[in-house]
Order: structure tokens, then sequence, then C-alpha cells
């Protein structure tokens, strides 16, 4: 397994995250055997959320009887959650970033998955009303009660980071963004600045370069996605160019398409990590083949041209 050093703290890790947004339909028994099997492929990071499942927290419960039911296993995992997500009564989101929500929310995270502390927690979705005082007391609290090792963020752009880190004693190590073959707009308008093309629009501040000037290392989630929730573009006819580009090169290094469009990301220099959120254990495990890939220059700019992106 391919690792990369971390934020800040150059930290080794697998390039490979387990992600489980969607382990709420499985049992104890069945995540307790994707774990395994991720960690038989070399990686044995979990990357999870309060508001995954319903009802809230239901995917976090799921872990924690895992872990109940198979002494030691917590010991061998790192464990990264994220907080500021939550709901009304009817089920509509909101994000409340405020530090007695924050506290509580790491609080419960740790009591439904029956852990006394996680490796990463990381801030999951802006919160307009957030004042980075208060993120940064919560973030300090839970650092000295040993209730959290790393901080980070997820979607989060320049200025916001740069606003919380003013404040926060701790760093800010990580940045979880959507990023692949599908949906590269953030390496796209570097590619695509000072023309008048759709891509030059800067709809993120110059994040990727920003996170790898300050060593905040980006957690690339759902790689396979095509928008926010419209499924995969692998294999799909809407996207037929880049699916048969893929197939030539993974033809060869003889692997599959997936394991290809994780190797694109991984190919990038900013040293991503790929959140695969797969409860196949054999799609798990083309994930992480990839690591034994290293495209060439030609491969990556022959998938990025095939997705219909733009070179001027």
């Amino acid at each position: 397994m391919k690792t990369i050093n971390l934020g800040q703290n150059k930290i080794p890790v697998p390039a490979i995250i387990q992600g489980t947004m969607r382990f709420d339909t499985l049992s104890a028994k069945e995540v307790a055997a994707m774990f395994e099997n991720a960690m038989e492929n070399g990686t044995n990071f979990i990357d999870t959320a309060n508001c995954y499942g319903k009802p809230e927290g239901l995917v976090e419960r799921i872990i924690g009887k895992t872990l109940s039911e198979n002494p030691g296993l917590r010991d061998r995992l790192v464990l990264q959650s994220k907080g500021g997500i939550t709901f009304y009564p009817d089920g509509r989101p909101y994000h409340n970033y405020s530090k007695e929500h924050l506290l509580k929310t790491l609080d419960r995270s740790l009591s439904r998955m029956q852990t006394d502390h996680l490796d990463y927690f990381l801030l999951h979705r802006a919160d307009a009303l957030f004042r980075p005082e208060e993120v940064a007391e919560a973030f300090e609290i839970m650092k000295k009660e040993g209730k959290v090792l790393h901080f980070g963020v997820s979607n989060d752009v320049p200025y916001g980071i740069e606003l919380l880190q003013k404040y926060c004693s701790v760093p800010i190590e990580v940045n979880q963004m959507q990023f692949g073959i599908a949906h590269a707009d953030m390496c796209v308008q570097q590619i695509a600045t000072n023309n008048h093309e759709f891509y030059a629009v800067d709809r993120d501040l110059g994040v990727l370069n920003y996170c790898r000037l300050k060593d905040i290392t980006i957690q690339a989630w759902s790689p396979f996605q095509h928008g926010f929730i419209d499924g995969t573009f692998i294999d799909n006819p809407d996207y037929r160019e880049v699916n048969d580009a893929m197939q030539k090169i993974a033809d060869k290094y003889d692997v599959n398409k997936t394991t290809i469009a994780v190797a694109w990301i991984l190919r990038h220099p900013a040293g991503m990590q790929v959140v695969c959120g797969t409860t196949k254990k054999e799609r798990f495990r083309d994930c992480c083949r990839a690591c034994d890939i290293e495209l060439t220059y030609e491969d990556w700019y022959n998938i990025y041209l095939a997705a219909g992106y733009p070179i001027m």
C-alpha cells in the first residue's frame, strides 16, 4: 500500500481510506469483514461522520457494535469522523459549528462508536454563522482531554481555513473535498486560467494549491461520482469517451477502470488520500490496486481530455 505524509505533522498514512457512508445497510459482522478486508489490502484508515445513516448516528452506532464485538480491533484502526451537520425533527439538515454543539457531537460520536478518542475529527460543511474563536476553543478542549489527536475540515475554502487557523493553536491537517475524473474542477480551473472558458471560473479560491502550500492533505471523496449524488461515471453511457480511454489504459496495466480512476487521483503531486466508500470487498481491492500503478503524463492527460476538460 502506498503511503502519504499527512498534514504538517507528516504522519505516514495509507493512500486509500475505507469510507463508511453506505454502511447503514450492513450488520456489525459485515462491517468487521470490510475492515479486515481493508487491512488485508494495506489500509487501516476509516472515515465516517455523525450524519451517516438514518436516524442520525446510525453508521457510527454500527461501527461501535463492530468494535465492541471485536476486542483489539479499535487499536488497529485510524478512526476519523466528522461533525457540524445536524437535523431538524422533520429531517432537514443545517450546520452548527458552535462550541457547545461540536463538543456534544464529539461526545455522542465517541459514545456511539464505543471508543475514547478519534484519531482525526473534521468539520463537515461550512457554517455561515461560525465563530472561529468558538471552534478553536472546542478543538483545544478536545485535544487537551485526549479525545481527538488531529483536526481538519471538509469542503472548505482557503479563507475559511485561514480564518479558523488564525485562532486555532492546533494545525488544520486535512481538507476533505470531492475530487475525481468527473469532478475535477479544482484542478481544471488552474489549467483554464486566463481564458473565457467555463472551467476558468474560480469556484473554490484556489483550494488545491493552497492546501499544497500549507501542507494540508486533501482527502478525495466520491471519486467515482459525477455531480453530488448523480451516480458513477464508470460504465455510464453518458461518459463513453472517457470510459473508452480508461479501458485502453486499464488494459495496458492489466487492471480495471475502477483501479485506473483511483490511480488518476493518486498521480496528482498534491499527495491526496482517496476515500473509497464501497461496501463490496472486491471493488475496494480494486481501489487499493491503484497504489501499484503510476500513470504516465500521457496516460493522465489522455483521461483528462477524454473527460471533456480543456487544454489551452
